[in-house]
């Protein structure tokens, strides 16, 4: 026995609240603990003293003032710290979320509130059955945003009752990992390949899901277009400030929600982080291609990306007709696809036929003879005083070079100018109904970027010479494996842009029942009528109507990754050593310094010749090393700069990836490159 007084100088009591739906038991508890006590006694001692018969197995303590989980549960008090000021609240590590998907639909389910933010994303993508769920992330909506939207339904006189599709009967989020939902580690296709409908037979195997036939043809088509009334009250940015407000809320994924402030109930968004759409598939990706194609939709239709008239008129034509009546009709659902080739079987055959010495699509190249371009371009130099001096030469694209000399004779000898492309900046600068092929080449020099145009003669032409540029921006030659099917891509995208057909082709647009301005942004519902967007759409349509459903989707999205500004997130910074604010562009493969007031690209460093980076936590500086001698450091003033550090690791993790890991991931190589040392 030990007396009282010894007793009184090793305990201590603990407050401690609990978060339980019984009114007539109290929800503050005085425990009496030692420091040695490990959290999991805590817990025990707790339970104990509650008395209510109930499942505790998901509940965890949150230290309130150090705004932390206490989840290791064999650690003691002293060593985490834990004394007799610490309020600690019992809850439930489960809690709902309102998820706001790409297709801005919103879901409700169960989520992790204890988890890494990149554990618990991976956790709503198997309820959402989208693969690949690394390139997703949680997104606080920006704060213009949300005062547009307090404005819009201050000013409605309806109250305003949203569309909620609720998943929170779903097994993974109720925090057991038993069903993978609709998602298959097998690779068994659960849809069918055209029409993106769920094959019923899976959704019997997998029950338990929430996500019905119903739910999925939700996640995995696309819907009516909202009205242009509805289109001008959502928040849209107007500069390059403004679409750097839009990333500033991407949530820290090495961090827990609960831990970055987020409550039970709060609504965030679910986007596309990452824009590298790592092994695309119809056959298991409906939800996932659906929702990067709205993603894109919602991004040209707001404007968040720059286009020209033309692409937005294809991409309006993409979305009008195609996927929205293709979605809407019942003839979709009943797309089969009888010439589609097993994947086994076409790799054995293209096997065989290597073995047999046959040539196939996949044969390599002579890998010491390298291809080169040669051509009559004219080359155009922008002066600053006088107007553009536009002259014919004969250009050689050899290795990542491009030369050029007086004409074709010349060609031995020296040429006028060798420009080096590897790290430039390549703009298409097409206007196909003007038959305008033009490349615009931003070249890094010393003190900025050379800005130079190369203009082809036709759109053959300018595929060729507009993919070497871009191979060679990357540092690859016309021998890699990616140039015919970029200079394919190239030809299709002109193709869709081109529009001479016959009169009698075009449908009367009064005939259609369409709303043109549902499809296009403000912008050009201000220019023209609607009779003649309805014409113009009509127009752009016919070279895209011969295509399924799916195919018009990826399409789409193609079409969106051949924009300039495609996997461009911006952010302020201010380099060391600058009195100005700068714009900082972050890609998939390469920074981008940009003039804040008129948006032209000043250096850019690809991450390919990177060395190293990191931040001083201390004064929120971000620093990298790159080949050459070159270094930069910047501090970020629209956001955080665990956001911009993440996201270069982030890309740096996504280019590891191959098809052969089995979609299994590096979680901790993932948190090594983007986690940091704060």
């Amino acid at each position: 026995m030990i007396s009282s007084s010894e007793y009184g100088s090793h305990s201590w009591e603990l407050l401690v609240t609990v978060d339980h739906q019984h009114e007539e038991v109290q929800k503050e508890f005085l425990l009496r603990v030692t420091g040695d006590l490990h959290i999991g006694g805590v817990m025990l001692k707790l339970v104990e003293q509650i008395k209510i018969s109930q499942d505790w197995s998901d509940y965890a303590l949150w230290w309130e003032q150090k705004k932390c989980w206490l989840l290791k549960t064999h650690w003691t008090l002293d060593k985490c710290g834990v004394q007799a000021d610490a309020k600690l609240f019992f809850t439930t590590q489960h809690k709902m979320l309102r998820l706001r998907l790409p297709n801005m639909k919103t879901v409700r389910l169960k989520v992790s509130f204890s988890s890494v933010v990149f554990k618990a994303v991976s956790d709503i993508c198997k309820i959402l059955n989208i693969r690949r769920p690394e390139e997703l992330s949680l997104l606080k909506q920006s704060e213009d945003a949300l005062k547009k939207k307090k404005k819009k339904d201050k000013n409605s006189k309806e109250p305003v009752t949203e569309d909620i599709l609720n998943l929170c009967n779903s097994p993974v989020s109720s925090g057991l990992s038993g069903s993978p939902g609709l998602y298959s580690k097998t690779m068994t296709p659960i849809y069918d390949p055209i029409s993106g409908t769920p094959a019923s037979s899976t959704v019997t195997w997998f029950s338990d899901s929430p996500l019905t036939e119903q739910n999925c043809s939700i996640l995995a088509f696309s819907h009516p277009n909202c009205s242009p009334e509805t289109l001008a009250e959502m928040y849209q940015p107007r500069t390059l400030a403004d679409k750097a407000k839009l990333n500033a809320g991407w949530l820290d994924s090495s961090r827990s929600l609960m831990e970055q402030g987020i409550l039970e109930d709060d609504q965030l968004l679910l986007r596309f982080k990452y824009y590298t759409f790592f092994d695309l598939n119809p056959k298991y990706d409906a939800v996932r291609i659906n929702q990067i194609y709205e993603q894109a939709r919602w991004a040209i239709l707001l404007e968040e990306i720059d286009c020209t008239e033309e692409e937005m008129l294809i991409f309006a034509a993409l979305q009008a007709y195609h996927v929205n009546e293709l979605s809407l009709s019942s003839e979709a659902e009943d797309f089969t696809c009888e010439s589609e080739v097993d994947e086994v079987e076409a790799a054995l055959s293209n096997l065989e036929v290597t073995l047999e010495g046959g040539n196939t699509s996949n044969a390599l190249e002579d890998i010491t003879d390298i291809p080169k371009l040669a051509d009559n371009l004219r080359l155009v130099r922008p002066r600053k005083l006088s107007l553009k001096a536009i002259k014919p030469y004969w250009f050689v694209f050899k290795d990542t070079s491009v030369s050029y000399f007086k004409n074709k004779e010349s060609a031995q000898g020296e040429p006028i100018e060798k420009l080096n492309l590897k790290g430039c900046e390549v703009v298409p600068d097409v206007n196909v109904a003007a038959k305008k092929f033009g490349i615009k080449l931003l070249i890094p020099v010393a003190d900025g970027m050379n800005e130079v145009y190369l203009r082809c003669e036709n759109e053959n032409q300018y595929a060729r010479w507009m993919a070497a540029c871009v191979l060679a921006s990357k540092g690859k030659t016309m021998a890699d494996s990616s140039y015919h099917p970029e200079v394919h891509k190239i030809l299709s995208f002109l193709k869709m842009k081109n529009w001479a057909m016959s009169p009698q082709a075009v449908s009367d647009p009064e005939s259609i029942n369409m709303k043109p301005e549902c499809f296009v942004s403000l912008r050009y519902t201000k220019k023209y009528k609607s009779k003649q967007l309805a014409s113009r759409i009509l127009e752009a349509h016919q070279n895209v109507c011969q295509m399924p459903l799916v195919e018009a989707k990826l399409r789409f999205i193609q079409a969106w990754q051949s924009l300039p500004e495609f996997g461009l997130s911006y952010y302020i910074v201010r380099f060391k050593g600058s009195k100005k604010d700068d714009m900082l562009g972050v890609s998939y493969n390469r920074l981008i310094r940009i003039d804040i007031a008129t948006g032209d690209p000043i250096t850019t460093w690809r991450f390919s010749n990177m060395k190293q980076w990191n931040v001083n936590w201390e004064i929120r500086q971000v620093a990298i090393e790159f080949d050459q001698n070159v270094s930069i450091a910047f501090t970020c003033l629209s956001a955080d700069c665990k956001i911009i550090h993440e996201y270069i690791g982030g890309y740096i993790f996504l280019s590891t990836r191959s098809k052969d890991q089995n979609e299994t991931l590096d979680e901790d190589l993932f948190h090594k490159l983007t986690g940091g040392q704060e």
